[in-house]
């Protein structure tokens, strides 16, 4: 299934783009959310592992499934104070 992926901060300007397309199999889960996600943007891949993946407006673990048509987001950690 083809998933629209909402980027935001740090991964938005890796990526280049508001949103990009990445392509899963069907019962796709979070955790491959972030490979697909790696895999296509490597620059990514380094902070893989502290990327909030949000799943039609909800933070979402790993092993949450991706449902057809949900929105997903990839929001890295943020700094500030």
């Amino acid at each position: 299934m083809k998933i629209h992926l909402r980027m935001f901060a740090a991964a938005r300007e890796v990526a280049g783009a508001d949103a990009i397309e990445i392509m899963l199999p069907a019962g796709a889960c979070v955790a491959d959310v972030r490979t697909a996600l790696a895999r296509q943007l490597p620059a990514l891949a380094q902070m893989s592992g502290q990327l909030m993946i949000a799943v039609n407006h909800e933070y979402a673990a790993d092993d949450a499934p991706i449902p057809p048509d949900a929105e997903v987001a990839c929001i890295p950690p943020v700094s500030g104070g």
